[in-house]
């Protein structure tokens, strides 16, 4: 059991290591996610100081601190338990909530625990992330993603991947209780968002003198008797 103790300690040490705050730092940023921005250093907080070519970068670094660490387990003790697998990845989405690199203040833990359910159930954790994406998109606000794909994820997981709902529940649970602030700011309608939502709206057609006067050569002449002069 000794190396696998070692095992678990070294998935923690590499699964802390803020990537956001490295990443940003590196990028040459002025602005601590520490403290700007929503405060959290993780990469939708990334995403929101300094856009979403970093802020990708940081969420994919952060999921494969999830994913990596229990492919290598799975690699190195196939004989074991399956649930050691599932141990690594709750060291791992620990370890990114309380990293010892700053005193255990990190992120929500949401792209680590999408990283280490990733690699121990991936259809449900790709429909799930398809589920974000789409949340995403309508309300622009990662917090509402994040929620929703959790909770869909804890029913794929029942659905597709029943033994592992144990972990699955375990992960929803803790993932609920880091996003208590942004359920309060949402009750009180005072959550940020992180891009634009998608809008569908019916413009009035313009009509046709309307085209011709906001054409690049400038006002022409009046349509003939019988066109429409007006949307």
């Amino acid at each position: 059991m000794a190396p696998v103790l070692a095992y678990l300690l070294l998935t923690y040490a590499v699964a802390a290591v803020p990537f956001a705050l490295v990443v940003t730092t590196l990028h040459g940023g002025e602005q601590d996610v520490r403290t700007a921005g929503s405060g959290n250093p993780g990469a939708t907080n990334a995403a929101r100081l300094y856009g979403w070519g970093i802020g990708g970068l940081v969420m994919a670094l952060d999921v494969a601190k999830g994913a990596v660490p229990v492919l290598i387990a799975r690699l190195l003790w196939p004989h074991l338990d399956p649930w050691l697998a599932a141990v690594v990845a709750l060291v791992a989405f620990l370890a990114h909530v309380f990293p010892i690199y700053l005193e255990f203040r990190g992120g929500k833990g949401v792209a680590t625990a999408a990283g280490g359910m990733l690699a121990l159930a991936p259809l449900p954790t790709s429909i799930a992330a398809g589920l974000w994406l789409g949340i995403l998109a309508l309300t622009g606000r990662s917090s509402v993603a994040a929620l929703g794909a959790t909770f869909a994820m804890v029913g794929l997981t029942l659905w597709l991947s029943p033994t592992l709902l144990p972990l699955m529940l375990g992960l929803g649970v803790a993932i609920l209780i880091t996003h208590t602030p942004n359920l309060r700011r949402l009750w009180r309608g005072q959550e940020g968002k992180v891009v634009r939502p998608v809008r569908w709206s019916r413009t009035p057609t313009a009509s046709g003198q309307q085209v011709l006067d906001e054409a690049p050569a400038g006002p022409g002449a009046p349509l003939p008797s019988g066109w429409p002069q007006s949307a």
